[in-house]
């Protein structure tokens, strides 16, 4: 239902990759269940040394997550077609179409969090500190 190809919305050369519909995705469709490996966040001070760091998502109050699967590869858009939800009982982070998206189409989700959430993300918080 999904792949990974080359985005075009990077300038990195090596790591311009992002998810694609395989085929239409109607807007409500779960299109994917990405698995996450959660730590406790008193050890994401260790995290923080690597690049899984920009990969990391909150887990709860107490934990932090790495998603696994193509989680870790859509990339980041304010109007997003697709929106994910925590799958605590599962331990997945559970990936909706939040519009309908057409196969070839790239698929966005906003780092945020929440669809309509316009807040500079932390990376360019880090380059606007420089």
């Amino acid at each position: 239902m999904i792949e990974v190809k080359k985005s075009t919305i990077c300038d990195e050369e090596e790591f311009n990759r992002g998810v694609f519909a395989k085929v239409d995705i109607k807007k409500g469709q779960l299109f994917h269940e990405a698995p996450v490996v959660p730590y406790p966040n008193e050890e994401h001070e260790h995290i923080e040394k690597t690049i899984l760091a920009d990969y990391a998502y909150e887990y709860g109050i107490n934990h932090t997550a790495i998603v696994l699967g193509y989680g870790m590869l859509f990339n980041h858009s304010y109007t997003p077609n697709a929106t994910y939800d925590i799958n605590f009982d599962n331990h997945t982070f559970d990936y909706y179409a939040y519009k309908d998206i057409k196969a070839g189409e790239e698929i966005f989700i906003n780092y945020n969090g929440e669809v309509d959430n316009n807040e500079a993300l932390w990376f360019n918080k880090k380059e606007e500190d420089k």
